[in-house]
C-alpha cells in the first residue's frame, strides 16, 4: 500500500471547544500558523454542527413565530459555512483514500492505522531476518576462510578492528552516532 500515491486534501474536524472563531493574524491580516489555521477550521466546523442542531431544533418544532428564528439560523449557517471554506483554504492536511474510503463503508479509520502498523512489523521482521541471515552468512565464511586462509583473515581482522576504531573516534568528534545520525542537542 503505497501511502504517497494515495492520499487527497481534507478538512478534518473534532469533538470539544467552545464553538468560537478565534482570529489571531499577522500584520498583513492573514493566520499563518498552520496549527492556529486548523484550531479555527475545527471551531467552525463545531459552530456549523452547533447551527445545524439549532436548526433541526427549529424545524422540528415549527409553526409561523419560528419563521424568523429559521431565517436568522439559516443565514448564520451560510455565513459560517462560507467562514468555514474559507479558513479551509489554509490548511493542508492530507488524508490518505484508505481511510476516506473506510470512513464511507462505516468503518473505524483506526483500523488503517492497525494494518499499516501491522505491514510495517511484518516488514521489519522479514528484514530483521534477511540481516540475521547476511550476519550468520558472514561469520561462516569467516570460519572457513579462517581454515583456509589463517594469516590473511587475521589480515583482515586487523584492518576491520582499526576502520571500525577510526570511524568511531570521528563519530566522537563530529558528535556523530554509531549508526551515522546526528547528536541533536535539546533546547531548554
Amino acid at each position: 500500500m503505497d501511502l504517497s500515491q494515495t492520499t487527497t486534501n481534507v478538512v478534518t474536524g473534532s469533538s470539544g471547544g467552545n464553538g468560537m472563531v478565534s482570529n489571531q493574524t499577522n500584520d498583513t491580516g492573514v493566520a499563518d500558523d498552520p496549527k492556529q489555521n486548523l484550531k479555527q477550521v475545527i471551531s467552525s466546523i463545531q459552530k456549523t454542527l452547533g447551527l445545524l442542531h439549532q436548526l433541526y431544533l427549529t424545524l422540528s418544532s415549527f409553526n409561523a413565530a419560528s419563521q424568523l428564528p429559521l431565517l436568522q439560523t439559516l443565514n448564520s449557517l451560510v455565513t459560517e459555512l462560507d467562514n468555514m471554506v474559507k479558513l479551509s483554504e489554509k490548511c493542508n492536511i492530507e488524508v490518505p483514500m484508505e481511510v476516506l474510503n473506510l470512513i464511507d463503508d462505516g468503518k473505524n479509520p483506526d483500523e488503517f492505522t492497525r494494518d499499516v502498523i501491522n505491514s510495517c512489523i511484518a516488514k521489519n521482521q522479514v528484514t530483521k531476518g534477511r540481516t540475521d541471515s547476511f550476519k550468520s552468512l558472514r561469520k561462516h565464511l569467516l570460519e572457513e576462510l579462517e581454515q583456509t586462509f589463517p594469516d590473511e583473515v587475521e589480515s583482515y581482522r586487523e584492518i576491520r578492528a582499526s576502520s571500525a576504531a577510526e570511524t568511531k573516534l570521528l563519530a566522537q568528534s563530529q558528535s556523530m552516532l554509531p549508526n551515522g545520525d546526528v547528536k541533536v542537542k535539546p533546547e531548554i
